[in-house]
């Protein structure tokens, strides 16, 4: 991360008014007085503030627009991970709360507080989740009642949950699940015969996908956002 985004995060103030402590020589890394805001901090550096050491307090919170192309885990040999994509102190210890696809498109939560994701993930809690789907074939009206009885997917033993399934157009629709299966979203439209050709995750239960940001863009979650999977 870069230095004087560390001292706007921990410091709560502007990149303006980090800019102004690194000219005026208050902040030191590692021993020595620096004055570069683009110079590159870690975890295992020592950042002072007139002698006060910089730490970040408490978890990390995260949303994501995610392209296309991008992988959900910090390994992968063949593809980039979401995790090049973050200006942040040790993305290591950071993870993927509800993974997409490679080819899927949308919403991602990032963060460093495994008892939050967990309200996300656990098949325990019911957490919405909202995609806008592209199909290779004409949705039938059908599809819609199909869905709400749950479809029976290839090598699982009970129907998927009741989902919600939205027809936008012949071959575009918003499906809404409350469950995180295995490429579920594909596999149930496979079920009925149809192929998913695009995938965009728009919402996580209240948390919708922030219109301002651009594939590859992410901001931290607001309080309010944050809170919404604890109640």
């Amino acid at each position: 991360m870069r230095l004087d985004k560390f001292l706007s995060t921990t410091l709560g103030i502007t990149r303006k008014e980090a800019g102004k402590l690194l000219k005026d020589k208050m902040i030191e890394v590692n021993g020595e007085v620096v004055k570069n805001g683009a110079l590159k901090v870690t975890d295992d550096c020592d950042v002072e503030f007139n002698g006060r050491s910089l730490r970040f307090n408490g978890p990390r919170y995260f949303m994501l627009n995610k392209p296309s192309g991008f992988v959900c885990s910090h390994v992968d040999d063949y593809n980039p991970t979401v995790f090049v994509l973050l200006d942040e102190v040790s993305p290591e210890k950071l993870h993927v709360a509800g993974r997409l696809d490679g080819d899927t498109t949308g919403l991602v939560l990032l963060t460093d507080d495994g008892q939050w994701s967990h309200r996300i993930t656990s098949p325990r809690h019911v957490c919405e989740k909202v995609y806008y789907v592209e199909l290779a074939d004409p949705v039938p009206e059908e599809t819609i009642q199909q869905f709400a009885e749950g479809v029976q997917l290839r090598g699982e033993k009970e129907l998927t949950r009741p989902a919600k399934l939205e027809i936008l157009d012949e071959r575009a629709a918003v499906i809404t699940i409350s469950e995180g299966k295995y490429h579920q979203v594909k596999r149930m439209f496979a079920a009925v015969g149809n192929k998913v050709v695009a995938l965009h995750r728009e919402q996580i239960g209240s948390v919708e996908l922030d219109e301002e940001l651009e594939p590859g863009e992410y901001r931290p979650l607001t309080e309010e956002e944050i809170a919404s999977f604890v109640k």
